[in-house]
């Protein structure tokens, strides 16, 4: 029964500390999400292609940051001001719309665990968050992030993806507007559509475009991509 514990414990330890060395692997290399594996498991389908940050119309990583995640180059992993607000707001017995999490939580979450809300998966991604912005620069969380988020309603996961089903083109020749309709439509590709916005995602998109023309954004931008 002993050797069964220490078994099972080393096994549980094993599974822990995986992720933080992968994590130092992934400074290169194409990593797929959870969901995408899920996805093939299970069958279904998934639309994938690779493409470097350099090949995506800077619009939409200036966009993705702006409504996503707009203090993502003065953090370092995790936003502490909207961990506290989510925070309150639960106390104040209101609702959290989106989460409070960073995008390197998000990448973390997609590149490790699992979707959904649990005490168990945020202790999880936490940490993680804090390692993946220790040991990733911002422009290759960011360029993760945007080659494994799900940007279609059919498995189509990552920017070049998302932008062919949306509109017919790859995420190199993406407009400003179209950049903020893919943007708009996260965390939820399966229920919002950039290919056919409704009223709701056209104005969350006019918003993006106008924040990622802010000062601080555009800072951030010319500090993590050498431009």
């Amino acid at each position: 029964m002993r050797r069964l514990i220490r078994a099972a414990i080393l096994t549980l330890l094993v599974l822990l500390a995986a992720p933080y060395g992968l994590a130092l692997l992934y400074g290169a290399g194409h990593p797929i999400s959870t969901l995408m594996v899920w996805r093939w498991l299970t069958g279904s389908t998934v639309t994938r292609e690779w493409v470097d940050i350099e090949r995506i119309a800077p619009a939409l990583p200036r966009t993705v940051v702006a409504s996503e995640d707009a203090k993502f180059c003065s953090h370092r992993g995790i936003d502490w001001d909207s961990v506290r607000d989510v925070i309150d707001d639960l106390q104040d017995g209101g609702e959290v719309s989106r989460g409070g999490s960073t995008i390197t939580q998000q990448v973390a979450k997609n590149l490790f665990l699992w979707p959904g809300r649990s005490v168990v998966r945020k202790a999880l991604e936490f940490p993680l968050a804090l390692w993946i912005d220790l040991v990733l620069s911002k422009q290759r969380i960011l360029e993760l992030y945007l080659n494994i988020a799900e940007w279609g309603p059919d498995g189509q996961f990552g920017a070049e993806a998302g932008a062919a089903y949306a509109f017919g083109r790859p995420a190199a020749q993406l407009t400003p507007q179209e950049a903020a309709l893919m943007a708009a439509i996260l965390p939820n590709p399966r229920i919002r559509s950039a290919r056919k916005p409704g009223p709701g995602v056209r104005r969350l998109a006019a918003t993006y475009v106008a924040r990622a023309k802010s000062a601080e954004l555009q800072q951030c931008w010319r500090e993590n991509s050498g431009s």
